[in-house]
């Protein structure tokens, strides 16, 4: 069999979460919605702020800014609610939820445009990298980190 080459350029969106941005493929992010109440979860973190019902599921909902240390961001801006396809492949933890200011800005890239941005100091939680993209600083998530997490947190059977 043949390898496929890797595309050259990728289609991602730049999530506003707070004062960060996060840098997701585009085809990670299923839908944006209006924000609505969320289920609360008992003994949660205060980054997980409760389950919604999203298209037949109890989708936990995050505060990336809150998981991450960050500034929460212009209060000024509209909050929704990102639904992202989640990676881990459980079964019973298809998405999860994160908390936008804004909707989603979607951007073409290649690797030229992903800086590093990474001085070597321990990353906030649930950050893989920090990168400069353009003229954006943005943090690409741990995505497969706070999924084993949330998993742990509401005891998900396997």
């Amino acid at each position: 069999m043949s390898e496929l080459p890797l595309p050259r350029e990728i289609r991602c969106v730049l999530v506003p979460v707070g004062s960060l941005r996060l840098l997701l493929p585009n085809a990670t992010v299923a839908e944006v919605i209006t924000l609505p109440t969320p289920e609360p979860v008992e003994g949660a973190p205060s980054w997980l702020l409760g389950r919604i019902a999203w298209r037949g599921w109890r989708v936990p909902l995050l505060s990336f800014s809150t998981l991450a240390g960050a500034g929460e961001g212009d209060g000024e801006q509209a909050v929704r609610v990102a639904v992202l396809k989640a990676l881990s492949g459980h079964a019973e933890l298809p998405f999860v939820a994160v908390i936008t200011q804004g909707f989603p800005r979607l951007t073409t890239l290649n690797a030229e445009l992903i800086i590093p941005t990474h001085d070597g100091s321990p990353l906030p939680p649930g950050v893989k990298a920090q990168v400069l993209v353009r003229d954006d600083v943005a943090v690409i998530p741990d995505l497969e980190g706070i999924e084993a997490e949330l998993v742990e947190l509401l005891e998900l059977a396997g």
